[in-house]
Protein backbone atom coordinates (compact mmCIF):
# COMPACT_ATOMS: atom_id res chain seq x y z
CA UNK A 1 0.00 0.00 0.00
CA UNK A 2 1.41 3.34 -1.00
CA UNK A 3 -0.63 6.11 -2.59
CA UNK A 4 -4.11 6.91 -1.39
CA UNK A 5 -6.36 4.70 -3.46
CA UNK A 6 -10.10 4.44 -3.95
CA UNK A 7 -11.11 0.84 -4.54
CA UNK A 8 -14.32 -0.49 -6.06
CA UNK A 9 -15.71 -2.70 -3.33
CA UNK A 10 -17.37 -4.94 -5.91
CA UNK A 11 -14.55 -5.67 -7.69
CA UNK A 12 7.13 -22.64 12.51
CA UNK A 13 9.00 -20.93 15.05
CA UNK A 14 8.34 -17.33 15.95
CA UNK A 15 11.98 -16.85 16.85
CA UNK A 16 13.17 -17.34 13.28
CA UNK A 17 14.44 -14.15 11.59
CA UNK A 18 12.15 -12.51 9.05
CA UNK A 19 13.60 -12.88 5.53
CA UNK A 20 14.51 -9.51 4.06
CA UNK A 21 11.89 -8.16 1.69
CA UNK A 22 9.22 -10.75 2.54
CA UNK A 23 6.06 -9.19 4.03
CA UNK A 24 5.17 -10.38 7.50
CA UNK A 25 1.47 -10.50 6.63
CA UNK A 26 -0.25 -10.70 3.26
CA UNK A 27 -3.98 -10.78 2.74
CA UNK A 28 -4.80 -11.70 -0.86
CA UNK A 29 -8.39 -11.28 -2.06
CA UNK A 30 -9.76 -12.69 1.19
CA UNK A 31 -13.50 -13.28 1.40
CA UNK A 32 -15.29 -14.59 4.47
CA UNK A 33 -18.67 -14.77 6.12
CA UNK A 34 -21.25 -16.98 7.76
CA UNK A 35 -23.09 -19.79 6.04
CA UNK A 36 -23.78 -18.75 2.46
CA UNK A 37 -23.42 -15.02 3.23
CA UNK A 38 -20.18 -13.28 2.28
CA UNK A 39 -19.61 -10.53 4.81
CA UNK A 40 -16.05 -9.69 3.65
CA UNK A 41 -15.16 -9.63 -0.03
CA UNK A 42 -11.80 -9.52 -1.80
CA UNK A 43 -9.75 -7.74 0.89
CA UNK A 44 -6.04 -7.40 0.10
CA UNK A 45 -3.05 -5.78 1.79
CA UNK A 46 0.65 -6.48 2.38
CA UNK A 47 2.48 -5.41 5.54
CA UNK A 48 6.17 -5.30 6.45
CA UNK A 49 7.61 -5.75 9.95
CA UNK A 50 6.81 -2.96 12.39
CA UNK A 51 3.81 -1.69 10.43
CA UNK A 52 0.55 -0.60 12.05
CA UNK A 53 -2.54 -1.02 9.88
CA UNK A 54 -5.79 0.65 10.95
CA UNK A 55 -8.94 -1.10 9.78
CA UNK A 56 -11.68 1.52 9.69
CA UNK A 57 -15.32 1.58 8.67
CA UNK A 58 -18.89 1.90 9.91
CA UNK A 59 -20.53 -0.61 12.25
CA UNK A 60 -21.45 -3.81 10.47
CA UNK A 61 -18.91 -3.30 7.69
CA UNK A 62 -17.19 -6.65 8.32
CA UNK A 63 -14.14 -5.53 10.28
CA UNK A 64 -14.45 -8.06 13.11
CA UNK A 65 -15.28 -10.80 10.62
CA UNK A 66 -12.02 -10.02 8.85
CA UNK A 67 -10.06 -10.15 12.12
CA UNK A 68 -11.59 -13.49 13.10
CA UNK A 69 -10.77 -14.82 9.65
CA UNK A 70 -7.14 -13.67 9.90
CA UNK A 71 -6.92 -15.44 13.27
CA UNK A 72 -8.32 -18.65 11.76
CA UNK A 73 -11.48 -18.60 13.86
CA UNK A 74 -13.60 -18.34 10.71
CA UNK A 75 -12.93 -20.32 7.53
CA UNK A 76 -12.24 -18.29 4.40
CA UNK A 77 -14.58 -18.35 1.45
CA UNK A 78 -11.77 -17.32 -0.85
CA UNK A 79 -8.30 -15.84 -1.03
CA UNK A 80 -5.08 -16.44 0.85
CA UNK A 81 -3.54 -15.39 4.16
CA UNK A 82 0.26 -15.59 4.13
CA UNK A 83 2.59 -15.09 7.10
CA UNK A 84 6.28 -14.61 6.27
CA UNK A 85 5.86 -16.42 2.98
CA UNK A 86 3.86 -19.33 4.42
CA UNK A 87 0.25 -19.75 3.29
CA UNK A 88 -2.08 -20.62 6.17
CA UNK A 89 -4.82 -23.19 5.88
CA UNK A 90 -8.34 -21.88 6.22
CA UNK A 91 -10.12 -22.01 9.56
CA UNK A 92 -7.17 -23.33 11.59
CA UNK A 93 -6.76 -21.06 14.64
CA UNK A 94 -4.08 -23.22 16.27
CA UNK A 95 -2.02 -23.13 13.08
CA UNK A 96 -2.46 -19.37 12.74
CA UNK A 97 -1.34 -18.94 16.34
CA UNK A 98 1.70 -21.15 15.84
CA UNK A 99 2.70 -18.91 12.95
CA UNK A 100 2.52 -15.87 15.21
CA UNK A 101 -0.99 -14.44 14.74
CA UNK A 102 -2.37 -13.43 18.12
CA UNK A 103 -5.86 -11.94 18.47
CA UNK A 104 -7.04 -9.57 21.19
CA UNK A 105 -10.82 -9.93 20.71
CA UNK A 106 -13.30 -7.18 21.38
CA UNK A 107 -14.50 -8.95 24.55
CA UNK A 108 -10.84 -9.30 25.74
CA UNK A 109 -11.38 -12.98 26.71
CA UNK A 110 -9.53 -12.74 30.01
CA UNK A 111 -9.57 -15.39 32.73
CA UNK A 112 -11.60 -13.23 35.08
CA UNK A 113 -11.01 -15.33 38.23
CA UNK A 114 -7.23 -15.38 37.74
CA UNK A 115 -4.99 -12.52 38.83
CA UNK A 116 -3.14 -10.18 36.50
CA UNK A 117 0.07 -12.12 37.10
CA UNK A 118 -1.61 -15.45 36.47
CA UNK A 119 -3.19 -14.24 33.21
CA UNK A 120 0.23 -13.15 32.01
CA UNK A 121 2.10 -16.21 33.21
CA UNK A 122 -0.29 -18.76 31.76
CA UNK A 123 0.06 -17.33 28.24
CA UNK A 124 3.87 -16.97 28.22
CA UNK A 125 5.73 -18.45 25.26
CA UNK A 126 9.42 -18.48 24.34
CA UNK A 127 10.48 -15.09 23.04
CA UNK A 128 7.44 -13.28 24.42
CA UNK A 129 7.46 -10.66 27.15
CA UNK A 130 7.81 -11.96 30.67
CA UNK A 131 5.66 -10.59 33.47
CA UNK A 132 8.12 -7.86 34.40
CA UNK A 133 8.48 -6.66 30.81
CA UNK A 134 4.70 -6.66 30.36
CA UNK A 135 4.31 -4.54 33.47
CA UNK A 136 6.98 -2.16 32.17
CA UNK A 137 4.90 -1.72 29.03
CA UNK A 138 1.73 -1.16 31.10
CA UNK A 139 2.84 0.30 34.46
CA UNK A 140 -0.74 0.66 35.72
CA UNK A 141 -0.94 -3.14 35.95
CA UNK A 142 1.96 -3.22 38.39
CA UNK A 143 -0.21 -2.03 41.25
CA UNK A 144 -2.90 -4.58 40.35
CA UNK A 145 -0.65 -7.60 39.88
CA UNK A 146 -2.47 -9.69 42.51
CA UNK A 147 -5.97 -8.50 41.61
CA UNK A 148 -8.37 -10.79 39.73
CA UNK A 149 -8.88 -9.71 36.13
CA UNK A 150 -12.63 -9.50 36.66
CA UNK A 151 -12.11 -6.79 39.29
CA UNK A 152 -10.11 -4.51 37.00
CA UNK A 153 -11.48 -1.40 35.32
CA UNK A 154 -12.25 -1.54 31.60
CA UNK A 155 -9.01 0.24 30.74
CA UNK A 156 -6.97 -2.07 32.95
CA UNK A 157 -8.61 -5.11 31.40
CA UNK A 158 -7.71 -3.88 27.93
CA UNK A 159 -4.12 -3.29 29.02
CA UNK A 160 -4.00 -6.81 30.41
CA UNK A 161 -5.47 -8.30 27.23
CA UNK A 162 -2.81 -6.63 25.08
CA UNK A 163 -0.02 -7.43 27.55
CA UNK A 164 -1.08 -11.07 27.62
CA UNK A 165 -0.95 -11.16 23.81
CA UNK A 166 2.60 -9.79 23.90
CA UNK A 167 3.71 -12.64 26.18
CA UNK A 168 2.96 -14.95 23.22
CA UNK A 169 5.65 -13.37 21.02
CA UNK A 170 3.33 -12.30 18.18
CA UNK A 171 4.54 -11.73 14.64
CA UNK A 172 1.11 -10.28 13.92
CA UNK A 173 -0.91 -8.69 16.71
CA UNK A 174 -4.61 -8.35 15.89
CA UNK A 175 -6.46 -5.90 18.16
CA UNK A 176 -10.23 -5.77 17.63
CA UNK A 177 -11.90 -2.62 18.98
CA UNK A 178 -9.29 -1.59 21.53
CA UNK A 179 -11.46 1.31 22.73
CA UNK A 180 -14.65 -0.74 23.23
CA UNK A 181 -16.46 0.64 26.29
CA UNK A 182 -13.60 2.94 27.30
CA UNK A 183 -13.65 6.65 28.06
CA UNK A 184 -11.94 8.81 25.39
CA UNK A 185 -9.21 9.87 27.83
CA UNK A 186 -8.27 6.20 28.35
CA UNK A 187 -8.24 5.61 24.61
CA UNK A 188 -5.83 8.52 24.16
CA UNK A 189 -3.46 6.82 26.61
CA UNK A 190 -3.74 3.33 25.13
CA UNK A 191 -3.49 3.91 21.38
CA UNK A 192 0.06 5.36 21.43
CA UNK A 193 1.18 2.09 23.04
CA UNK A 194 0.22 0.39 19.77
CA UNK A 195 2.86 2.47 18.01
CA UNK A 196 5.43 1.56 20.65
CA UNK A 197 4.64 -2.15 20.32
CA UNK A 198 5.22 -2.08 16.56
CA UNK A 199 8.40 -0.04 16.87
CA UNK A 200 9.97 -2.08 19.67
CA UNK A 201 8.89 -5.61 18.78
CA UNK A 202 8.75 -5.18 14.97
CA UNK A 203 5.46 -7.06 15.00
CA UNK A 204 2.78 -6.11 12.52
CA UNK A 205 -0.22 -4.63 14.35
CA UNK A 206 -3.66 -4.74 12.74
CA UNK A 207 -6.00 -2.47 14.65
CA UNK A 208 -9.78 -2.21 14.29
CA UNK A 209 -10.77 1.11 15.82
CA UNK A 210 -13.77 3.47 15.87
CA UNK A 211 -11.77 6.50 17.02
CA UNK A 212 -10.70 7.30 13.49
CA UNK A 213 -8.37 10.25 13.97
CA UNK A 214 -6.60 8.72 16.95
CA UNK A 215 -6.09 5.49 15.01
CA UNK A 216 -4.69 7.36 12.02
CA UNK A 217 -2.20 9.15 14.29
CA UNK A 218 -0.54 5.88 15.34
CA UNK A 219 -0.99 3.88 12.11
CA UNK A 220 1.26 3.69 9.05
CA UNK A 221 -1.42 2.40 6.69
CA UNK A 222 -5.21 2.36 6.73
CA UNK A 223 -8.07 0.76 4.90
CA UNK A 224 -11.72 1.70 5.06
CA UNK A 225 -14.13 -1.22 4.73
CA UNK A 226 -17.71 -0.51 3.68
CA UNK A 227 -20.28 -3.25 3.08
CA UNK A 228 -17.54 -5.87 3.30
CA UNK A 229 -15.20 -4.44 0.67
CA UNK A 230 -12.21 -2.12 0.80
CA UNK A 231 -13.49 1.29 -0.27
CA UNK A 232 -10.41 3.40 0.48
CA UNK A 233 -6.79 2.57 1.30
CA UNK A 234 -3.45 4.29 1.61
CA UNK A 235 -0.98 5.85 4.04
CA UNK A 236 -2.68 6.78 7.30
CA UNK A 237 -1.23 10.30 7.14
CA UNK A 238 -2.87 10.86 3.74
CA UNK A 239 -6.25 9.72 4.99
CA UNK A 240 -5.92 11.98 8.02
CA UNK A 241 -5.36 14.95 5.70
CA UNK A 242 -8.50 14.14 3.71
CA UNK A 243 -11.38 13.97 6.19
CA UNK A 244 -13.96 14.77 3.51
CA UNK A 245 -12.77 11.84 1.41
CA UNK A 246 -12.83 9.63 4.49
CA UNK A 247 -16.37 10.71 5.36
CA UNK A 248 -17.63 10.01 1.86
CA UNK A 249 -16.03 6.58 1.93
CA UNK A 250 -17.77 5.81 5.25
CA UNK A 251 -21.10 6.88 3.80
CA UNK A 252 -20.57 4.92 0.62
CA UNK A 253 -20.79 8.02 -1.52
CA UNK A 254 -18.94 8.58 -4.76
CA UNK A 255 -15.50 10.07 -4.11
Amino acid sequence: MADLELIDSKNDSNDAPIPTGIPVLECRNVSAGYGSVRVVRDVSFSLQAGTVLAILGPNGAGKSTLMNTLAGLLPRKGGEIIVEGKALRSGRPAEANRHGLVLVPDDRALFTTLTVKENLSIAKRPGGLDVDAAIEMFPALGKRIKVAAGALSGGEQQMLAVARALTQNPRVLLIDEMSMGLAPVIVEELLPIVRRIADETKAVVVLVEQHVQLALEVADEAVVIVHGGVRLSGPASDLAKNPDLLEKAYLGEAV
